[in-house]
């Protein structure tokens, strides 16, 4: 005679989860590595935290009361000092430097990534691809002096073109491989069907790789502008006049300025980040997909 073994149900006769469910639901999770990654959260946002906090602060409530506890007092000065010193005129140099720089470095970036992968057969262009490569490995610190020499010759010296032209070169590596690893991944029946129909190279490139590329393009543009944004070595050499100042080289010489005012520098280091922010929140998702192109296969 056979005998019946009961079992506990996963789910009761009124839909809801039944215990052996409710533990396979959790059994799934990796608690060590939650738990890290809020704690790592935690140690990035504290600086931000005590950063914006500070800006509303005076300089004499500052020093008497808690670093992390928030104001009482809400205070602007701060901020009206900071814009007092010229700081409009740095932002403005900046967003120069930075479209500037960043627009033609990912349009010439885009051609290249498309022609080295449609033109993988061609011998000079797996050439100009291994050159491109080479530039991942050449600091800019390597090749300040030489650079500095060739903006003197060109009469660029003090000016914005003189960090915008260095910075051009500089974004068009890194942009190229990661574009082209993206173009890569485009099914070649796509290409194919295009020719069929009587487009060019040209148009082929424009109308198909462009709008499918779009967040490696978005990738490349937000990570671009990060770092010419943050740039500090190429304005420090090539420019001079405070006219010509970019924020980066603006903050150092407001730190020498408000002296041991830790406000007013948290309120400026504030106001240049917030561009940041904004860029980021905007293209987060297509940042993520863009980096992770091309490492599927």
């Amino acid at each position: 005679m056979s005998t019946i073994t009961e079992r506990t149900p996963a789910t009761t006769v009124t839909g809801t989860p039944g215990p052996r469910a409710k533990k396979s639901r959790f059994r799934g999770y990796n608690w060590f590595g939650g738990s890290l990654s809020w704690l790592w959260l935690f140690v990035v946002m504290l600086p931000i935290y005590w950063i914006v906090i500070t800006s509303f602060k005076t300089q004499d409530t500052y020093f008497v009361t808690n670093p992390l506890a928030p104001p009482t007092d809400l205070t602007f000065e701060n901020y009206k000092a900071v814009i007092e010193a010229d700081f409009v005129r740095y932002f403005f140099n900046s967003v120069v430097i930075t479209v500037g720089a960043v627009v033609p470095a990912v349009v010439v970036s885009f051609m290249a990534g498309y022609a080295i992968v449609r033109g993988a057969a061609n011998r000079t262009i797996k050439a100009m691809n291994w050159i491109f490569l080479t530039g991942l490995a050449i600091p800019l610190q390597a090749v300040i002096i030489p650079v500095y020499l060739i903006i003197i010759k060109l009469k660029l010296y003090d000016t914005l073109l003189a960090i915008i032209l260095p910075s051009i070169a500089f974004a068009i590596p890194l942009s190229v491989i990661v574009l082209s690893n993206f173009i890569r991944d485009v099914p070649k029946e796509l290409f194919e069907s295009m020719r069929m129909d009587g487009a060019s190279e040209w148009g082929t490139m424009w109308r198909l790789a462009f709008p499918l590329a779009r967040p490696a393009l978005v990738t490349v543009t937000i990570y671009s502008a990060l770092n010419i944004w943050n740039g500090f070595l190429l304005p420090l050499v090539l420019t001079q006049s405070p006219d010509q100042r970019a924020i980066p080289l603006a903050l150092a010489n407001f730190q020498g300025q408000f002296g041991i005012n830790v406000p007013a520098i948290a309120a400026s280091v504030t106001l240049t980040t917030v561009p940041i922010v904004i860029l980021y929140a905007i293209g987060r998702r297509q940042l993520l997909s863009g980096l992770t192109a091309g490492f599927g296969k």
